[in-house]
């Protein structure tokens, strides 16, 4: 401790002996930073602020079913096209700012100035500020004047030319899918033409596997048919073909036969089924009326005169006539059918990838036709949207406060960098003299002398009278409070000193 004692006590002699280098050094930095800080010129700034209420019923009522832009994403898309260069370069041009450069790198960094200046933010939801900072008052107001009716031009006009782009390029992509579905169809119908007996139909199924259906139910029939044909020709080999009559019987024929055809048709249906009930009144009739009818003689009799012919072996043989034709019409159906199957058969071994390409075709057809429709859709949906933004405002804009002159300056702040200078040059003072104090190779204390490694003897005080060191603290506190009455006159009284200079000046001069 008490060698940083010695320390410190070092470096305030040292320090003293410069204080004079230390203390013009502050004040040189201090002035200089005093007055940079009052030349800087005034910053005056001008806002506007801009209500944008949206239509928000209509907008529900669109939504799902029309290209709806919400407010919120115009206004953020206004905010971003802006401050783009040309619009920079109308508002530039508007307002006379574009004076101010004179050459082409001169008007580049004006516009990005001007960019950077301009100050568009979300208060609240609605409610938005355009804010812009310049030394001239007037032009601070233009400039947000000119930004603000952009504003609304654009505000009204974007989403007009947002639809009209939008519309332009829907009915571009639509005739272009209107001619590669056609070209698709074409195909598509071409390749069915040439293999539509390969090919599936509206019902999923190819010509080849509906051939092997018909051919296999023909195959059916005529197994049924055979079958029936047997069971025909078993019932007519145990059916006579005459019905014997007893010798001297008076019976009318026809009431035999009716009665034989009852009874076979009671063995087939129930007695409540409609030929059953005929036949039934057919025999009563012929029962009730047994005196010859027309047309009875011609009804031949068995050879001997003892029989009748039978009607049911007749019928039989009937049906047996009729089975066979069947049977002979499906088995030639079947010879054509497997004709045509093999024909198909062949010709499917010669194109194995035919399933896979009409596949493809198909694919590529239904996808156009997919894109197509949606196109459509979509155009509808622009329309009805347009339709919309022109019977009803979709963003309703409202100027909550206006722009005007700004008069008190809001920069820059003096005081601070008049502060800053203060201490800017105080601390370059301090090291000023600490410096010095490294640089110096004199002992100003016996402990100095120490340090050499010889003997000290003793050591002789200063033999600068009192009253000299005296008036050297009492200049020095004098200096030092100069400077800091100058930073208060600074900060205090400066900006009536800085409004006062024209006339000072006018009046010196």
């Amino acid at each position: 401790m008490h060698v940083i004692l010695l320390q410190l006590r070092h470096y305030a002699i040292g320090g003293w002996r410069h204080r004079w280098k230390a203390l013009m050094l502050a004040w040189v930095i201090c002035l200089g930073g005093w007055f940079y800080a009052y030349s800087l010129p005034n910053q005056y700034r001008s806002s506007a602020r801009i209500y944008a209420d949206a239509d928000i019923i209509l907008s529900q009522l669109l939504s799902g079913l029309a290209v709806d832009s919400r407010p919120g994403s115009q206004v953020e898309l206004l905010q971003r096209t802006l401050l783009s260069r040309p619009n920079m370069e109308r508002v530039a041009a508007r307002t006379g700012l574009d004076l101010r450069a004179t050459t082409v790198a001169g008007r580049d960094a004006l516009l990005t100035n001007l960019a950077a200046n301009i100050r568009i933010a979300a208060q609240t939801r609605n409610l938005f500020t355009i804010t812009y900072t310049d030394t001239d008052p007037r032009m601070a107001q233009d400039v947000v004047q000119t930004v603000l009716t952009m504003f609304m031009e654009q505000a009204t006009a974007n989403d007009r030319v947002q639809m009209e782009n939008a519309r332009n390029f829907i009915n571009q992509q639509i005739a272009s899918y209107e001619a590669q579905l056609r070209e698709a169809e074409q195909r598509r119908a071409e390749f069915r033409a040439r293999y539509a007996e390969l090919l599936p139909g509206d019902a999923g199924v190819s010509g080849l596997e509906s051939a092997r259906g018909r051919l296999l139910n023909t195959r059916d029939n005529l197994e049924d048919a055979i079958q029936r044909r047997e069971m025909l020709r078993q019932q007519l080999e145990v059916t006579p073909q005459t019905l014997r009559l007893p010798d001297g019987s008076s019976a009318d024929p026809r009431v035999i036969a009716a009665e034989q055809q009852l009874r076979e048709l009671r063995l087939r249906f129930t007695d409540s089924h409609p030929a059953v009930v005929a036949a039934r009144n057919e025999l009563n009739e012929l029962r009730a009326n047994p005196g010859p009818r027309p047309g009875a003689a011609n009804i031949p009799r068995a050879q001997g005169g003892t029989g009748i012919p039978n009607p049911l072996y007749e019928q039989l043989r009937v049906r047996l006539l009729d089975t066979e034709t069947q049977i002979a019409s499906f088995q030639r159906t079947i010879r054509q059918e497997e004709m045509q199957i093999g024909r198909m058969e062949a010709l499917a071994r010669t194109a194995p990838q035919l399933q896979a390409q009409f596949m493809a075709l198909d694919r590529d057809y239904n996808v156009l036709r997919r894109q197509h429709e949606e196109l459509l859709g979509r155009r509808e949906s622009v329309l009805l949207a347009g339709a919309a933004r022109v019977g009803a405002d979709r963003v309703r804009l409202e100027i909550v406060d206006p722009p005007v002159l700004p008069t008190d300056p809001i920069g820059p702040n003096r005081v601070i960098i008049a502060s800053g200078a203060l201490a800017a040059g105080i601390g370059a003072g301090v090291v000023l003299a600490f410096l010095f104090v490294q640089l110096d190779r004199s002992f100003y204390t016996v402990h100095d002398l120490r340090k050499l490694g010889l003997p000290v003897i003793g050591s002789i005080s200063s033999t600068l009278p009192v009253r000299s060191e005296v008036l050297a603290v009492i200049v020095f506190a004098f200096g030092v409070a100069g400077l800091l009455a100058a930073y208060g006159i600074v900060t205090a009284g400066g900006p009536a000193l800085i409004a006062r200079l024209p006339e000072l000046v006018a009046r010196f001069t």
